[in-house]
């Protein structure tokens, strides 16, 4: 089968052959349809994340938004069968431990990082492997695209997790959503589909044109604003109720928290770079003194997309509204290389292979 396979951090991947995978017992194997290039595959591609416990090894197979159809299943699978309709989550649970039994799959004890570690191999590729299939693999309703779902398994469902149930934001709400890159335009969207009042901020006029026509309210270009938080305030008469940082760097974090009210929740979505190395100074007495919360998104329990398919079947939402292009599998490398830079739009997805 054809896959896009990292050779040397930074450096182009080899399209190439590799063999087809099997499906263990209890797994099944899934012939991709479309898998989104996000920016935490750029993070991978440059050899980031050690300290998460996450750095890429040369042949690792990239990719971990994917959605496409079942080809093969493993004989102790009961769910699922060949010719289903799936999307996949990042975060793929072993479905046994305490965090999975009790709804929390997202945070599962044995994760395995789709397309980051050995044992997980990723979506860049014909076909995927997915472990522990009935308890990861996510039935997509009938009449929808892969292409449209590609967002679903990363960026569009981590954005709906933090502001859906970590804020939770309420109808009328202000949110600022700090980096409009994939996952910051589907906070906007989710938090316009919400009921909420949106403020984007970012430095692309281009990005806030386009988080604009996804219902960001106002919209803010912090390369031409002098102090970012005091004009939230202003928009927001006093600071917003929940504000969400969508990529990650010092800047965008304390940004955010110090654009917030009284008793107002910071959503950390972002995860850091290099320069980073994890950790991010925060205003920690402000936070005391206006009693701010501050919570983590990462991806979506399985059990949970149903809220989502329930809100595209209204038309409240819709995943592929934040689809930017739809690229080739050797395109992925420049896509890659262009996110350095921060010069993709929406979220880019692979649908030929």
């Amino acid at each position: 089968m054809h896959a896009a396979v990292l050779r040397e951090h930074g450096e182009p991947l080899d399209v190439t052959e590799v063999d087809p995978p099997e499906p263990d017992p209890e797994g099944v194997v899934v012939e991709v349809e479309a898998c989104g290039i996000c920016r935490s595959d750029w993070h991978g591609w440059q050899g980031e994340w050690g300290w998460l416990g996450l750095e890429t090894s040369p042949g690792q197979i990239l990719g971990h938004e994917p959605a496409g159809r079942v080809v093969s299943v493993g004989p102790e699978v009961e769910r699922v069968r060949e010719g289903d309709h799936v999307a996949i989550p990042f975060t793929l649970g072993d479905g046994s431990c305490e965090e999975c039994r009790t709804g929390h799959g997202n945070t599962c004890e044995n994760t395995q990082a789709l397309g980051f570690v050995e044992s997980a191999p990723g979506a860049f590729a014909e076909l995927l492997h997915v472990p522990h299939a009935d308890h990861n693999i996510v039935h997509l309703p009938d009449g929808v695209s892969s292409t449209d779902m590609a967002g679903l398994g990363c960026r569009f469902m981590t954005a709906f997790h933090g502001l859906a149930h970590q804020a939770p934001v309420a109808a009328g709400d202000w949110v600022a959503v700090h980096g409009c890159g994939g996952v910051g335009l589907s906070a906007v969207h989710i938090a316009d589909a919400l009921g909420a009042n949106v403020v984007a901020v970012d430095l692309d006029d281009d990005k806030l044109a386009t988080a604009a026509e996804l219902g960001a309210t106002e919209t803010i270009n912090a390369g031409t604003t002098e102090r970012v938080p005091r004009e939230i305030k202003g928009i927001s008469d006093g600071g917003c109720h929940v504000s969400v940082d969508a990529l990650g760097i010092e800047e965008t974090c304390r940004n955010s928290i110090l654009g917030l009210g009284k008793r107002g929740t910071h959503v950390q979505i972002g995860l850091t770079s290099a320069a980073e190395g994890g950790d991010i100074s925060v205003p920690s007495d402000l936070m005391v003194m206006q009693e701010i919360e501050f919570v983590g998104s990462l991806g979506l329990p399985p059990t949970r997309y149903d809220e989502i398919f329930r809100m595209v079947a209204t038309g409240k939402i819709d995943p592929g509204a934040v689809v930017g292009e739809t690229v080739g599998l050797e395109d992925v490398s420049d896509k890659l290389a262009a996110m350095t830079d921060f010069e993709t739009e929406g979220i880019p997805v692979v649908d030929s292979f």
